[in-house]
């Protein structure tokens, strides 16, 4: 998550870090079709996830919503996605935005800052001085000091306010006896004992400063961190209790969408109604002796649901239904509603599944040629295993690593290879046991041929456990009713047959 604002303008922070709403105002209203997620990544990343819009929700029917509406939908949009980070990423930080030194942003950015900063300077400097504008920017600064105040720091509020008494600064103003740098001094003193304690040297070196302008904006930049620091704070001691009630936090605000959007499930629906259809086709090819007739899924698909085939369980579905996200093609379909918010998750496992296939299949076919000798030389593995990362990093697609890679390991890069398809349907099969309810007895089937990648590959399967575990839990409810019609559609309402 990221902020930026004007000089002078305070950044919006909560009072209470266990207020019963959750970030209400945490900053100003986003635009109504661009709701951003908080980054899922800390605050060292740049990686920025693909958010969740408005428009990304299906609206195939013609209902029109008022402005108040999508302001509403917005909001719940922002909320839900809000909870769903903290709870998720236990490395969520909220960090300033950096532009980089010669982008246009950071130009534009530089250039008002100046300017604001300029004028305020030819105003003190003028003779006689006008401390209007100095005026509304310790007003901030006094808003952003009570801001940092916990409920129970009631003297230190009195002290604030006694301080920066608006009233008595501006008739001081008016008779030429406003003492910048004295207020900035007990302000300093003020930041000294509210700031964390890694801030203590920043505060420290501002009390060096003896020019007016400087100080005010320095006292700003210092101010904007330490709101930083107690957000961070407010959504370290949030997440415990939102672990507690998330499940039915996040229920509440997508069903408020969904009631706004009754459409906003239909890529969620043919998602779960492919991975039916595929669940219902591999169960026909190992009942019969022989291959289907027919090598389209929805036609065993629908051929099971008109006849008396035994139909797939709803956690076989999802299960499968979760494992298709892992060979997710970009524009091949509509990523489901109810995934979008872990879309990058997702699709950052997908790539470490790919990854981690390619350096399985580089290891057996190493073993296969070198032998046992050179195989088991102590460190070869990770060596061969480093190399092979760092190949395969930074390439846009594995067919260009073909002028790495020599003989046997070359043909790896064909999709089509034997070799690969054996390693990746092995690593599929691994985390479709990690990702069911009983998935610990996984790690006690350890898939043959994968033993040098099995702490990578472990590794892999509890982040991709997590996000399912966490999206099976919060829409478990909507999934049950999806497949009952799916897989039963001449069922009764009140069949029971949409428990998971």
């Amino acid at each position: 998550m990221v902020t930026q604002h004007l000089p002078g303008e305070p950044i919006p922070v909560l009072n209470n870090p266990f207020c019963k709403e959750v970030f209400p105002d945490i900053q100003p209203k986003l635009p109504l079709v661009q709701l951003e997620a908080i980054s899922p990544h800390p605050v060292t990343s740049e990686k920025r996830p693909a958010p969740l819009c408005c428009n990304h929700l299906s609206v195939s029917s013609p209902q029109i919503l008022s402005t108040n509406e999508l302001q509403e939908l917005s909001d719940e949009v922002f909320r839900l996605s809000t909870v769903h980070e903290i709870v998720l990423n236990a490395d969520l930080k909220v960090h300033m935005v950096n532009f980089p030194p010669h982008s246009l942003e950071n130009r534009v950015k530089e250039t008002l800052h100046k300017a604001f900063w300029d004028r305020l300077k030819k105003q003190i400097s003028a003779s006689p001085p006008d401390y209007t504008q100095a005026i509304q920017l310790l007003q901030e600064i006094k808003e952003a000091l009570l801001l940092l105040l916990l409920p129970q720091n009631s003297q230190l509020r009195s002290q604030i306010e006694g301080v920066l008494d608006l009233e008595l600064i501006r008739q001081e103003a008016e008779h030429g006896a406003l003492d910048i740098h004295g207020l900035s001094t007990s302000i300093l003193s003020t930041m000294a004992m509210l700031c964390a304690p890694f801030r203590d040297e920043e505060v420290q070196g501002l009390q060096s400063l003896t020019d007016p302008v400087e100080l005010l904006r320095e006292i700003f930049r210092v101010l904007d961190l330490m709101k930083m620091d107690m957000l961070n704070f407010t959504i370290q001691n949030l997440r415990p209790y939102l672990q507690e009630c998330y499940v039915q936090y996040e229920q509440e605000k997508f069903q408020k969408i969904l009631d706004k959007l009754p459409n906003s499930l239909d890529n969620t629906t043919e998602w779960l109604r492919r991975a039916a259809a595929a669940e219902v086709s591999a169960s026909s090819l190992q009942s019969q002796s022989c291959p289907a007739t027919s090598s389209s899924p929805d036609a065993h698909f629908q051929g099971a649901v008109n006849s008396n085939t035994t139909v797939p369980s709803a956690m076989s579905v999802l299960n499968r239904g979760y494992m298709d996200l892992l060979c997710w093609e970009p524009g091949q379909n509509e990523y489901p509603e109810t995934l979008l918010l872990d879309q990058a998750r997702l699709q950052e496992v997908q790539a470490q599944v790919n990854q981690l296939t390619i350096i399985a299949a580089v290891l057996l076919v190493t073993s296969g040629v070198c032998g046992s000798t050179l195989f088991d030389s102590p460190g070869f593995i990770a060596r061969l295993k480093l190399v092979t990362k760092v190949l395969l990093e930074g390439l846009s697609s594995i067919s260009e690593k073909c002028t790495s890679l020599k003989g046997q390991i070359r043909s790896i890069a064909d999709k089509g290879n034997a070799v690969r398809n054996i390693i990746k349907q092995r690593i599929h099969l691994f985390l479709s046991l990690f990702i069911s309810p009983d998935g610990q007895k996984s790690q006690k089937d350890f898939p043959k041929g994968l033993d040098a990648i099995q702490e990578e590959l472990q590794e892999v399967g509890h982040r991709f456990r997590s996000v399912t575990y966490h999206n099976r839990q919060v829409f478990g409810p909507f999934y049950s009713a999806i497949l009952k019609k799916v897989l039963f559609p001449e069922a009764e309402p009140d069949s029971g047959r949409d428990s998971m």
